[in-house]
C-alpha cells in the first residue's frame, strides 16, 4: 500500500498520557526533601551576638581589608532585616523582597532595598551576605541559590561546615574526579544543599537531590555536575538501600508502572471494559516480561478498544456488532504517524500496519483466554464470554514473515560482503582519531596542529576539558570525545562480529562474565564469554578467540581504575524492563569529566554512523549504506552455517529457543539453493541402479531429439513424455482437458473454434 500524507489540525483518538517522569514522581513520593526551616541556634542569635562570631576565627577573615568589607556589608544587612517582620533572621530574611527573587536579582537590587548607595554598595553587601551565609545565620532557597556560585563560599563551607565530611567524600572519589571540571560542579552543588537546608553531606536525602534537581531544570540552569554530585551522596552510604541508582534518567523513564497506569494513560471511556482489561492483563502479568505487558495493553486498550469506542461511542460490551468488527479491521490495516509541525498543524503520515496479523492475534488471544477461563471460574470471567471477531485466518502472521524474512536476508545479503570493509575502517578511524589526540598533546596553548588533513588550534587556556581545538572556522570540537566515539565504535564492530551477541547483551556483559575452562580431554584452559540472560532468558557460554580476546583485553585495560586497577562498579538501566541493574564491572564503560557511565546505545549508534560514512558504502538503491547491531547478528548466523556449522550448534551460540528463529536469521543465497539442489540430486542418484544413469548411446540420443520432432502439431506442440505413445490416435481436441496440447498463436485460434 502507497503511504499518504495529510495534514491536520486534531487526532482522531485520544493521545496518550506519557509515562515519561514517571519514575521521578514516584521517587518524590517515597523519599520527600527536608523542609525549609526558619528558626536554629545561630539564626536566633541577637544582632551583637552574630556580629561577635564574624569578629572571631574561622568567619574572620585572614586580610584586615577584606573582614571589614564583610563586617561592613553584614551589619548593614542586619540592621535592614530588623526592619523586616519575624523572631529570627531567615524569618525577616523570607519575609523581605530579597527571599522572594533570586540571586541576580539581589546583585541588581541589593543596594535598593537596604538603603545604602554608597561608592561599591553591591560588592560591599555582597560580601556581607556571603558572610552571613558561612556563619549559618542566613539559608538562602536552592532557587535563590542557583543564579550565583562562589569559589570562596564553596572553599570556606567544605573547610568548616562540614570539614570532615568532605574530607572523606574526596578520598572516596579521588584527586582526579575532585579537582575535575565536573566535580568541581558537582561541589558547587553539594555545598548550595548544605547552605539551603543546613546539617552536612550526610544529611543530605533522595528527596534534597530531587528538589534540587527540578530547581535546576525548571530555571534552565546550564551548568553540569547535576548527576554527579548525587553518585557522590551516594557513595557516603547514608542513603536508603531504595534510593534511585541515579538521578540522570528519572525525569525521562517511567520504570516498571502499574496495569493501571498502562490501561489508564490511553483514557478507555468504559469502566466496565477498563476494569475489564486491568483484570485480564494482571492474571497474565506473571508470566510476561514487562516488554510483552506494556505491548499487550498498547495493543488491547489503544489498538482495538480505543478504535471501537470510535467507531461505536458508548459501547461498553465485547460483543461486537458485525460492521464495528468490519470497520475496525479496515482502520486497522493502517497506521498512522504524526508529527507536530512548527505552525501549530499535525503531520498525518498513513501506512500500512506491518504487524496487522500480531494485532489480530493479540485481540483473538483475549477473547479465547476469557471463554477458557470462564470454564475454571464462571461467576469472574463468563459475563465476558463473547464470540470472537477475529478468525484464524485474520490472526495469521505467516505472509508478514515471508516479507520480513525475505527483507532480513536481502539486508544481510548486501551487507556480509561489505563487513571486512568496515571492520578496516573502524580501526582506521580509531587509530586517526588517537592521532588527533597526540598532535593535540604537543601543540602548545593557542598553537596549531594537523588532524584529518585539517588546521586546528588548540585553546589557549589549559582547563579542565584539555583535549578541546577549534578549527579553522571557529568551531569547537571535542577531540576526546571523537576518540571515545571511535574506540567504543571499533569495540562493538569487533565484538559483535564474534560473539553475534545481541547489543543489549554485549553492553551489559561484565568482567565476570570472562571465565576459563579446562578441557578434560587435553588440559588446555580456553577463555569463554558467558553471555547473562537477556531476551529469552537462555544464559549461555562463547568461546573466546584469538581475535575476540585481543579486543575484550584492549577494553579491559582501558576501562580499569587507574588507582586501584580493578573495573569501577556501575549500575545501568534496562530500556527494556525499565529497571536498573545491580551495579557491575561493566566493559562498556567511559568517563566523562570525572564521571564514569556505562556506553550508551546513542553512543554506539553515532560512532558506527561516523565509521559508515568514512567508508562511502552504498546499497543497491545507491543509497548510504546503514549498519545496525543487529546486522551483526544475522551476518555471523548467516557466515557461521555457510561455514559447515549445523544449525542446532548455532541456535546454541544465539541464544534461541526455536530452532527456526535461527533459521530465519540465516540468509540463503541463490548460489547455496543451487548447491543444495544439486547435492540433493547427487544423493538421490547413489540410491538409484547404476545402469539408469549410464551415457545414453548415440542411437537413444538421436532418438530423444527425434521425439520434440514428432510432437510438432499443425495447431502446436504435445506435452507427452518421452517414449510415450499417444492414447488419443492423435485426436488433439480430446486431449486439451489433459493439458498435454499446447496451442501456439496460429493455433489457439483454431483450437477454440474446434
Amino acid at each position: 500500500m502507497t503511504s499518504t500524507e495529510t495534514l491536520v489540525a486534531s487526532t482522531a483518538i485520544r493521545a496518550a498520557q506519557p509515562l515519561a517522569g514517571e519514575a521521578l514522581r514516584a521517587a518524590k513520593k517515597r523519599f520527600p526533601p527536608r523542609p525549609y526551616e526558619d528558626d536554629w541556634t545561630a539564626t536566633s542569635h541577637s544582632y551583637d551576638e552574630v556580629v561577635a562570631r564574624l569578629n572571631r576565627p574561622p568567619l574572620r577573615a585572614a586580610s584586615e581589608s577584606t573582614h571589614f568589607y564583610r563586617r561592613r556589608g553584614a551589619t548593614l544587612i542586619l540592621h535592614w532585616l530588623l526592619k523586616q517582620p519575624g523572631d529570627t533572621w531567615q524569618q525577616r530574611w523570607n519575609a523581605s523582597p530579597a527571599a522572594s527573587g533570586t540571586g541576580a536579582q539581589w546583585n541588581e537590587l541589593n543596594a535598593t532595598w537596604v538603603g545604602y548607595n554608597a561608592e561599591n554598595a553591591n560588592g560591599i553587601l555582597n560580601t556581607g551576605l556571603f558572610a552571613l551565609v558561612c556563619a549559618d545565620v542566613l539559608r538562602p532557597s536552592l532557587r535563590w541559590q542557583l543564579t550565583r556560585t562562589s569559589t570562596n563560599l564553596r572553599a570556606i563551607i567544605t573547610r568548616h561546615r562540614d570539614p570532615d565530611g568532605f574530607a572523606r567524600l574526596q578520598e572516596l572519589v579521588g584527586p582526579e574526579a575532585w579537582s575535575s571540571h565536573l566535580g568541581i560542579l558537582a561541589k558547587n552543588v553539594l555545598v548550595k544543599l548544605v547552605i539551603a537546608k543546613g546539617g552536612g553531606l550526610a544529611d543530605i536525602n533522595v528527596g534534597d537531590a530531587i528538589e534540587y534537581m527540578e530547581e535546576h531544570r525548571a530555571q534552565r540552569a546550564t551548568s553540569g555536575g547535576q548527576s554527579l554530585f548525587y553518585s557522590w551522596v551516594k557513595s557516603l552510604g547514608h542513603l536508603p538501600p531504595d534510593a534511585p541508582v541515579s538521578l540522570r534518567l528519572l525525569h525521562r523513564t517511567s520504570g516498571q508502572v502499574s496495569v493501571e497506569q498502562l490501561v489508564d494513560r490511553y483514557q478507555p471511556q468504559s469502566k466496565p471494559i477498563r476494569d475489564l482489561l486491568v483484570e485480564y492483563l494482571k492474571e497474565r502479568q506473571p508470566t510476561m516480561d514487562y516488554t510483552s505487558l506494556e505491548d499487550a495493553s498498547r495493543t488491547l486498550v489503544r489498538n482495538f478498544w480505543l478504535q471501537i469506542e470510535r467507531i461505536q461511542p458508548g459501547i461498553d460490551t465485547l460483543r461486537l456488532p458485525s460492521e464495528v468488527v468490519s470497520a475496525w479491521k479496515q482502520a486497522s490495516r493502517t497506521k498512522v504517524t504524526r508529527r507536530r509541525l512548527p505552525d501549530g498543524t499535525v503531520h498525518e503520515a498513513i501506512s500500512e500496519r506491518a504487524n496487522y496479523g500480531s494485532l489480530m492475534l493479540g485481540v483473538r488471544a483475549l477473547y479465547l483466554d476469557l471463554a477458557h477461563w470462564a470454564v475454571e471460574e464462571p461467576e469472574r470471567w463468563g459475563p465476558w464470554v463473547a464470540p470472537c471477531p477475529v478468525s484464524a485466518a485474520d490472526a495469521s502472521t505467516s505472509k508478514h514473515e515471508k516479507r520480513r524474512k525475505a527483507k532480513m536476508d536481502q539486508r544481510t545479503r548486501e551487507r556480509l560482503p561489505a563487513l571486512s570493509t568496515v571492520v578496516r575502517a573502524a580501526r582506521a578511524n580509531w587509530t586517526e582519531a588517537q592521532e588527533g589526540m597526540d598532535a593535540l598533546r604537543v601543540a602548545p596553548l593557542g598553537g596549531q596542529f594537523m588532524f584529518r588533513g585539517r588546521t586546528y588550534t588548540r585553546q589557549k587556556k589549559d582547563s579542565s576539558t584539555p583535549f578541546r581545538a577549534y578549527d579553522e572556522s571557529g568551531r569547537r570540537i571535542h577531540l576526546g570525545l571523537l576518540e571515545e566515539r571511535a574506540f567504543w565504535a571499533w569495540a562493538t564492530i569487533e565484538s559483535l562480529q564474534h560473539t553475534g551477541v545481541r547489543i543489549e547483551e554485549m553492553l551489559e556483559a561484565s568482567h565476570h562474565a570472562l571465565i576459563q575452562y579446562k578441557l578434560p580431554t587435553s588440559g588446555d584452559i580456553v577463555p569463554l564469554l558467558q553471555v547473562a540472560p537477556s531476551k529469552t532468558d537462555e544464559e549461555r557460554l562463547l568461546l573466546v578467540s584469538p581475535e575476540l580476546a585481543d579486543v575484550l583485553s584492549t577494553v579491559i585495560a582501558r576501562v580499569r581504575d587507574p588507582r586501584t586497577g580493578a573495573i569501577p562498579m556501575l549500575p545501568i538501566y534496562d530500556v527494556a524492563e525499565k529497571i536498573w541493574n545491580p551495579p557491575m564491572p561493566l566493559l562498556f564503560q567511559w568517563t566523562y569529566g570525572a564521571q564514569r557511565t556505562p556506553v550508551s546505545r546513542q553512543m554506539i549508534r553515532d560512532g558506527l554512523n561516523e565509521v559508515l560514512k568514512r567508508t562511502g558504502l552504498t546499497d543497491s538503491a545507491g543509497e548510504p549504506l546503514d549498519f545496525a547491531p543487529h546486522d551483526f547478528r544475522r551476518i555471523f548466523i548467516t557466515d557461521a552455517i555457510r561455514s559447515g556449522l549445523p544449525p542446532h550448534i548455532a541456535q546454541v551460540l544465539a541464544g534461541h529457543s526455536d530452532i527456526n528463529t535461527t533459521m530465519g536469521y540465516n540468509a540463503i543465497y541463490p548460489a547455496d539453493a543451487i548447491e543444495a539442489h544439486r547435492a540433493f540430486i547427487a544423493r538421490r542418484r547413489s540410491l538409484r541402479p547404476s545402469e539408469e544413469y549410464r551415457t545414453p548411446t548415440n542411437e537413444e540420443w538421436d532418438a530423444f531429439l527425434a521425439h520434440f520432432e514428432k510432437r510438432k502439431l499443425s495447431l502446436g506442440t504435445c506435452a507427452r513424455a518421452f517414449g510415450t505413445s499417444c492414447i488419443h490416435e492423435h485426436a488433439c481436441v480430446r486431449c486439451r482437458s489433459s493439458d498435454l496440447t499446447r496451442p501456439n498463436g496460429h493455433g489457439l485460434p483454431r483450437s477454440a473454434t474446434t
